[in-house]
């Protein structure tokens, strides 16, 4: 969530910083709306100042055995115009509210501009791009029928679910094993496990609520729990409401977590193989930082992102998004986008963004800075590190040999109990 006070104060130019995300920022009622809560509240507040005098009166009145009996149904007249003024100041708060959530962050100057991921800026490369002397297969070619069973999955539950069987499910169990294992003991996270089932609190502290509502997985009507879309939002959700010591900080968090997306507004896109499914496997990184050390946070967390590809010797590139293609929370996001040469393209594996205090206002997660001895918003950031049947899918067709054999990258050896090739 925007400040609210930055809004009240230059609401225009809040308005001309949203249009770089092609936001249109509707100052028109934000004013209306900002304008009755001043009159009301302004009123309310005289209301009550009224009544307490009166109330004083009725006092001095009874110990001086005057008649109060006028004084009563004044106090009382006051009492019935305040509980209606501060219903009407409840209902126009009601209305701003649910405004300042549907409001997006605000890009950071250095996104670049654009309305499409066309126009998204490429970063830097690492590793050249995989080539080979035969006819290279996809995922799907190389695996579907010999351990990656779509067609089962299909008749267990529909359509973006997968069944993974043998050596291609322990290639992917080894993925996790290893991405786990780097974060935590190269890179300084703690591994954490966590509910994957969330409450709506949680989902609008890290802004998947209201507004992306039909890409969830609702579970419960009544009591409005939801399948997680990822693990940033349990995880995030544990600084909610909270006050952290500023010796905690640096926090690095590292979780592994199925993942639940309808994925609504993908409808048709990457509909072959496992690339986008209603159900797939992610390692997320999140960290709680204090604010002036969040971008080079931003630029650290990617770097371990980016570490998993380097071991695993994949070729990759890192781009910065352009303002309409950031994320609803994010004020500046790279995309790592890994080379698939069954696709011959890079496609996105991770996405790794700076939400400043824009999460932490929504969920009032705060550190207490010892300069001032007062509590303050903290940063929040994540990353993938990685998508595990992405990376999974990485590995098959970077990895893929003439025969439809697949050799298996050095690093994964001793999770695959030395195994160096899977021949289906």
């Amino acid at each position: 969530m925007l400040d609210p006070r930055v809004l009240r104060n230059d609401p225009q130019g809040v308005a001309v910083l949203l249009k770089k995300r092609g936001y249109e920022l509707d100052v028109v009622t934000f004013k209306s709306l900002e304008s009755r809560r001043k009159a009301v509240q302004v009123e309310t507040e005289a209301l009550q100042s009224e009544r307490n005098t009166h109330s004083k009166a009725i006092g001095k009145a009874k110990a001086q055995g005057e008649d109060i009996e006028p004084l009563l149904k004044a106090v009382s007249d006051l009492g019935d115009r305040l509980e209606a003024g501060k219903a009407q100041l409840d209902d126009i708060v009601s209305e701003l509210d649910e405004l300042l959530l549907s409001i997006p962050n605000i890009p950071d100057e250095s996104v670049p501009e654009g309305s499409t991921e066309e126009k998204n800026v490429e970063v830097r490369r690492w590793g050249d791009q995989t080539s080979f002397e035969f006819k290279t297969q996809d995922h799907v070619d190389l695996a579907e029928g010999a351990g990656l069973e779509l067609d089962q999955a299909t008749r267990i539950t529909g359509s973006r679910f997968s069944v993974m069987r043998g050596n291609v499910a322990r290639l992917h169990r080894a993925l996790v094993q290893f991405m786990l294992d780097v974060h935590t003991q190269e890179n300084g996270y703690e591994e954490v496990n966590v509910p994957l089932v969330v409450n709506r609190s949680s989902l609008v502290g890290t802004g998947q609520l209201p507004k992306f509502a039909d890409d969830l997985f609702k579970l419960e009507e009544e009591r409005e729990f939801y399948l997680i879309p990822t693990a940033e939002v349990p995880v995030t959700n544990i600084a909610r409401e909270q006050i952290l010591d500023a010796e905690t900080l640096p926090t690095r968090m590292v979780c592994h977590t199925p993942c639940f997306r309808s994925e609504a507004g993908s409808y048709g896109k990457d509909t072959r193989g496992i690339f986008r499914q209603h159900q797939f496997e992610k390692i997320e990184l999140v960290q709680f930082r204090r604010p002036d050390e969040s971008w080079d946070a931003l630029e650290e967390l990617t770097g371990h992102a980016e570490s998993i590809l380097k071991r695993l010797d994949i070729p990759y590139r890192v781009v910065a998004l352009c303002g309409g293609d950031l994320g609803f929370s994010a004020s500046k996001t790279y995309d790592i986008e890994v080379w698939l040469p069954g696709q011959g393209t890079f496609r996105e594996i991770s996405s790794c963004s700076n939400f400043l205090d824009f999460q932490s206002r929504r969920m009032q997660a705060r550190w207490r800075n010892p300069e001032t001895g007062k509590p303050e918003l903290i940063h929040t950031l994540n990353g993938s590190g990685l998508a595990v049947g992405r990376t999974l899918i990485a590995v098959l067709e970077n990895y893929q040999q003439q025969d439809g054999s697949v050799r298996i990258p050095q690093v994964l050896k001793p999770y695959m109990n030395g195994l160096s090739t899977i021949t289906f």
